[in-house]
């Protein structure tokens, strides 16, 4: 590999990273948050939603624009809008706007992520398999350290640097990037001549504000249901429109030539389905508890930011090294054994969850955040393993937005989860229900996991 590819895997990778450092350091934020805006955690746990339902939408969008517009011009435009958010955000007036700025970062840092990895396949033409996994270490190293640099900012200079922290990436990414991105040129005819309705229809423009106006409609009924202790006359019909909209996105997507999410794939290839909801359980059981203990620790134990930042390390880093491990295990032996194993552990560390109380041993929670983060090193090469059996080859791009839909709806979910569970406050007993409810979905994954057979199909009864 030359040197000026180097340099392009570091300007890509600088960009790439923001994403998933966003999206993990916030999670020691947000005990912060909630006393600095006065909030329930209800109310702050917007500030994931939001970022996951933006990155959910932005990511597959920017990707079909990058095609038209050139990858080089969406990267840099996704520096620029993501420099903009992050100098914006630590000055928001209230909380509203601080959602509003994080939305702007989300899309932002989802422009890098579409398409830097294209940016790597086609300008790489040398030794790619260890420039994709250099990539891949960028996006799963960040997202590994980000509550451990979080927690250090937070604690030293308080919650407005882990905005401000983005900016040293960008400058660098955005001057690497400018020099050793080569030009692309997109199909400029075919852009220019292409009409707003025609682009609209392309990216699915309809299908994706039903998405978002059902799944936004349908949270917001049921946490405020939840906030304030009691369902209303209004929460009913804020969750009537969510499902509404939902059931008419569903109707629109089965219709629509190129849509947003293709339903009718997952009907088609039933063993690709599975693997997909495997997928998301595995995301409501990491992200619960990855969001959810730094607010306990926080919140009920009085932990500092600091050293809470360190305990979540030990999750981020047994991942890390768990992942080329199960790589060896899986190409020996299949996905199979890594997953089952997988659900063992996360089953472990949700029961060890319900054990914990006021007088355990702080310490006794990296039991927890290694089995977990085990069985997530596990799971990043397991799931996708399957992924690659289960699904035919003339379908594995699609299959691949599939997947990672699939990700951020787990990631959702897992949100939802927390606000509901816990309401307007963290407790001892709310997070002990948690782990009850995280054992229930991982016994089934082991379940799932055991009755999975090579090909990726579940057993018929």
């Amino acid at each position: 590999m030359n040197v000026r590819s180097r340099w392009l895997m570091i300007s890509v990778g600088l960009g790439v990273l923001l994403n998933p450092l966003n999206s993990s350091m916030i999670s020691v934020a947000i005990a912060r948050l909630q006393n600095v805006y006065h909030l329930d955690f209800t109310v702050v746990s917007w500030i994931i939603f939001s970022f996951y339902i933006a990155s959910a939408i932005a990511q597959p969008v920017m990707g079909k624009a990058s095609d038209l517009f050139g990858r080089k011009k969406i990267f840099l435009t996704g520096l620029v809008v993501a420099f903009v958010a992050s100098l914006l955000a630590p000055l928001s007036p209230n909380f509203g706007w601080l959602i509003v700025f994080r939305i702007v970062q989300s899309i932002g840092t989802s422009m890098m992520v579409s398409v830097g990895m294209a940016i790597v396949r086609i300008h790489i033409t040398e030794k790619q398999g260890t420039a994709l996994s250099v990539m891949s270490i960028f996006l799963s190293g960040a997202a590994a350290i980000g509550p451990f640099i979080g927690g250090v900012l937070i604690h030293w200079w308080d919650w407005p640097t882990i905005f401000f922290v983005n900016i040293p990436f960008v400058v660098m990414s955005f001057l690497l990037a400018w020099r050793t991105i080569p030009k692309d040129e997109p199909s400029t005819s075919v852009a220019l001549n292409m009409s707003f309705r025609k682009w609209f229809d392309l990216i699915d423009a309809s299908g994706i504000l039903l998405f978002t106006v059902g799944l936004v409609a349908l949270l917001v009924g049921l946490l405020s249901a939840k906030s304030s202790g009691h369902v209303s006359f209004g929460h009913v019909i804020v969750g009537l429109i969510g499902l509404v909209a939902l059931g008419a996105f569903v109707r629109h997507e089965l219709k629509a030539t190129s849509p947003f999410i293709p339903l009718r794939t997952f009907a088609k290839y039933p063993a690709m389905t599975w693997v997909n909801v495997e997928f998301i359980l595995v995301n409501v059981l990491y992200y619960s508890l990855f969001f959810g203990l730094p607010s306990y620790l926080q919140m009920v134990r009085h932990v500092s930011e600091f050293h809470t930042g360190i305990l979540m390390l030990s999750l981020g880093l047994c991942s890390l090294v768990a992942s080329p491990i199960a790589g060896r295990w899986i190409d020996k032996s299949g996905p199979r054994p890594a997953l089952l194993v997988s659900g063992v552990l996360m089953t472990f560390g949700s029961v060890w969850i319900v054990t914990l109380n006021q007088t355990s041993p702080v310490i006794s929670v990296c039991l927890a955040l290694a089995a977990f983060g085990i069985s997530n090193g596990l799971n990043n090469v397991g799931m996708q393993a399957a992924l690659f059996k289960s699904s035919p080859k003339e379908i594995i791009g699609v299959a691949s937005g599939l997947f990672m839909t699939s990700r951020y709806l787990g990631t959702i979910l897992s949100s939802l989860l927390l606000g509901i569970v816990m309401g307007d406050k963290f407790s001892a007993g709310g997070f002990r229900l948690l782990g009850a409810i995280l054992s229930v979905i991982a016994l089934s994954l082991v379940f799932m996991s055991w009755r999975r057979r090579e090909s990726g199909q579940l057993e018929e009864s």
